[in-house]
Order: C-alpha cells, then sequence, then structure tokens
C-alpha cells in the first residue's frame, strides 16, 4: 500500500485529492495549518488509513516510516485569500517547497508541485501551451501568488535537475465544485453565494475576459494520473472550452432560477483577460480531457452551495 503525504490536504482541492487517493488504495497523511483549509473538508473521512496533521508546511516537517508520494498543494489560491496572506503565500512557494522537496530527497518519494496557470500572467497568446513562457507583473497586486509559484517551480526543477529529485509540475486552471469556501472569492462562488442571496452578481470590467472551468473530479483524475506516470515536465490541466464571464454569470442565473441583476464593477489590477489550457501535452502523455461539462458543474456545486447557505455556520 502507497503512502502519499499531501500538504494543504484540507483544502479544496487537496481534501478531494485525500478522497480520491483513499479510493485508489493510498494511506494518506494529510498535512494543513488551516489557513485557509477547514477540517469540514475532511470530516466526512473515517478511514484507519487516513491521517490529519495540522502543520505549517514553511517549518521543517518529519515523517516516520516510509513515504512513496508527495502532493504538494498547500498554498492559498484565491486573490482574496493570498492578498490578504501575501508573507505567508511567499513562503509557502519557497520554504514550503523547499521543505517538501527536502523530505521528497530523504524518503526517496515522487513529489508533484500543484502549480497554477498565473505562471502565464495575463497571457499574450491564447490557448496558453506548456512552452509559453508568460506575461506576468512582479511587482503587482497578484505577485505574492503568481511569483511564489514560479519560484516553486524553479527549485523544483533545480532539485530534479542537480539532486536527481522525483519530481512533476501540474499548472492547475480554473477549477471549481464542491467544498469552495464561500468567500472565496472567485468567479463561481462569487456569483453562486449572491444568486442564492438573491443579491446582484457582480461582474468585473466589461465582462468580456474569459476563464476555463474544470470540475473538481475531471482535475484530481488528472493529478493522479500525473502522479503515478513518470512525466518530469509541466503540464497543464483544465477545461479548453472557454466562456467569458458575463457568460458565465448569465449561466449561474439559469441553474439557480435566480432574478438578480447583474451589476459592474472595475476591473481589479492584473487581471488576465484571457485564460484557456492547451491540454495536448495531458492528452499524449496521460490519455487524460475533462468529462464534464460547465452546466452539470455548476449544478453539483449548486446543490453544496444551497446546504452551506442554509447550515446555521454560515451566518446567512
Amino acid at each position: 500500500m502507497p503512502t502519499t503525504l499531501v500538504t494543504g490536504g484540507a483544502g479544496f482541492l487537496g481534501s478531494h485529492l485525500c478522497d480520491l487517493l483513499l479510493a485508489r488504495g493510498h494511506q494518506v497523511l494529510c498535512v494543513d495549518n488551516l489557513l485557509t483549509g477547514s477540517r469540514k473538508n475532511i470530516a466526512h473521512i473515517e478511514d484507519a488509513r487516513f491521517r490529519f496533521l495540522e502543520h505549517d508546511i514553511t517549518l521543517p516537517l518529519k515523517v516516520e516510516g516510509p513515504l512513496d508520494f508527495i502532493l504538494h498543494m498547500a498554498c492559498p489560491a484565491s486573490p482574496v485569500h493570498y492578498q490578504k496572506w501575501p508573507i505567508e503565500t511567499l513562503r509557502t512557494g519557497s520554504l514550503g517547497t523547499q521543505n517538501v522537496l527536502d523530505l521528497g530527497i530523504e524518503k526517496g518519494a515522487r513529489m508533484l508541485l500543484a502549480s497554477t496557470s498565473e505562471v502565464y500572467g495575463d497571457p499574450l497568446v491564447n490557448p496558453q501551451p506548456e512552452s509559453y513562457w508568460g506575461n506576468v507583473n512582479p511587482v503587482g497586486p497578484r505577485s505574492m501568488y503568481d511569483e511564489a509559484k514560479r519560484y516553486a517551480e524553479a527549485l523544483t526543477m533545480a532539485y530534479h535537475r542537480s539532486r536527481g529529485a522525483d519530481t512533476v509540475l501540474v499548472r492547475i486552471f480554473n477549477t471549481y465544485g464542491p467544498r469552495m469556501a464561500l468567500d472565496d472569492g472567485r468567479a463561481i462562488p462569487n456569483f453562486m453565494t449572491q444568486a442564492l442571496r438573491g443579491e446582484a452578481l457582480t461582474v468585473f470590467g466589461d465582462g468580456r475576459q474569459t476563464r476555463s472551468f474544470c470540475f473538481v473530479s475531471d482535475l484530481v483524475e488528472g493529478i493522479h494520473r500525473l502522479l503515478m506516470s513518470d512525466v518530469h515536465e509541466p503540464v497543464n490541466l483544465g477545461n479548453p472550452h472557454e466562456i467569458t464571464l458575463m457568460e458565465l454569470a448569465e449561466k449561474v442565473l439559469h441553474v439557480t432560477g435566480s432574478r438578480s441583476k447583474i451589476v459592474f464593477k472595475p476591473l481589479p489590477g492584473d487581471d488576465p483577460r484571457v485564460r484557456r489550457p492547451d491540454i495536448n501535452r495531458a492528452r499524449s502523455l496521460l490519455d487524460w480531457r475533462p468529462t464534464v461539462d460547465l452546466e452539470t458543474g455548476l449544478r453539483e456545486t449548486l446543490d453544496y452551495f444551497r446546504r452551506e447557505l442554509d447550515s446555521p455556520s454560515s451566518g446567512s
């Protein structure tokens, strides 16, 4: 039975990965300092092969016994969160990544770094292939996240090339689904909560900027395939179906049945105008492609958000 460490395992993506790994026969050590993660995301797991450790990955981590795989998912991932905790975000990308890489070397474990489409910045090419170097503002309002991930990628490749670490990078594009935080700040949680509360949906800019939304079950399947492969190069994972944010707002109104209006606010600094993954590498190397269409995924996400908003702890 392989043993796998998931940093950020109580987060949105991390908790879904813990579920998938357990289903695939892994023993799972979930590590999270609960800065943006939540025990609620893993409360449903009742499995003797699962263990939770509250720990800040920017501090060295000792693991007893063998370790086969590491999924380094830890990092605030929404603008609301990484702009609230900019230093913590940069430390997670730097010190946290180095600690994980050192542990991987010590244990002989394969380490997957969760990187992001944000390494492409406000891209000048569309869709974005892994060969694109990006258009990133290193001192802008999103720089703490962009540069934390770009540094983490560089550090991971340095360990692979100079120390023989068994590593791989996944560049994750916009992903959504159950267990996203209500205060996440990204488009789908914002639109969902606003529509369910009968509030106006807030569209930034003119709404013509595009995103590509991948349902969480598709994304974690791709990550698992990449983890179990012998690939070392960066691989994009996301849904290549591109949609404007205005179209997304209208689709959320449709699936919720809400009569909320749409209002416009100024575009935040360095907000990408386009975002769409080129997934040819994932198709050829992993035989992976997303299968959940946007409306189906939105309806599953809607059920979760309804339950959350109806719960006493939501404050609604």
